[in-house]
C-alpha cells in the first residue's frame, strides 16, 4: 500500500468504525422496534408484536431496541455490544443451528452477522463519534495507544 493511501486509511479508521457502529446499532434497534411496537413490518414481518414478557422473544426485542440504540449513540458501547452479541449467539444456536449446519441453510444469517459485528465493536470500541467520547473525554485509558518515543541522540 502506498504511503499516502496508508496514511489516509489510518486517519479515517476511527470515522469508519463510528459509521459501522451507527449503522449496525440502527439496524439492530429497528428489529427491536418492529417486534415491540409492530412498526416497520412488525414481528416476523406480519405487523404484529411479540407478547409482553414472553420468553425469549420479548426479552430479545428489548435487548435489540435498547442495545441497538446504545451502540448507535456510542453510550456504554462495549457493554451494550457485548450483551447484544451474546443475545444473537443465543438466538443462532437456540433457533437456527438445529435445522441445518450453515446459516444460509437455516435462516440464521442475520443472527450470525449481528453476533460477529457486535463482537468486533466490543474489541475496537466506538470510534470517533460517540457519547462515550463526549462524556468521558477524547480517550479513555484503555483506548490510548502507546506511541514509541525516540531517545535523543547523544551527538
Amino acid at each position: 500500500m502506498s504511503a499516502p493511501l496508508s496514511s489516509l486509511t489510518q486517519r479515517a479508521t476511527p470515522h469508519a468504525l463510528a459509521l459501522f457502529r451507527i449503522v449496525v446499532g440502527l439496524l439492530f434497534a429497528c428489529h427491536g422496534a418492529a417486534s415491540l411496537f409492530g412498526v416497520l413490518g412488525g414481528a416476523m414481518g406480519n405487523g404484529s408484536t411479540v407478547p409482553a414478557g414472553s420468553w425469549p422473544g420479548w426479552y430479545a426485542a428489548v435487548i435489540q431496541l435498547v442495545g441497538g440504540a446504545l451502540v448507535m449513540l456510542g453510550l456504554g458501547t462495549r457493554g451494550a455490544a457485548f450483551i447484544s452479541s451474546g443475545s444473537m449467539a443465543y438466538a443462532y444456536f437456540s433457533s437456527h443451528q438445529g435445522s441445518a449446519l450453515w446459516p444460509i441453510q437455516n435462516g440464521g444469517e442475520p443472527s450470525a452477522m449481528f453476533c460477529w459485528a457486535f463482537l468486533l465493536i466490543v474489541f475496537v470500541g466506538p470510534g470517533a463519534w460517540s457519547l462515550d467520547r463526549l462524556f468521558f473525554g477524547a480517550r479513555r485509558p484503555e483506548e490510548q495507544v502507546a506511541t514509541p518515543q525516540r531517545e535523543p541522540s547523544a551527538a
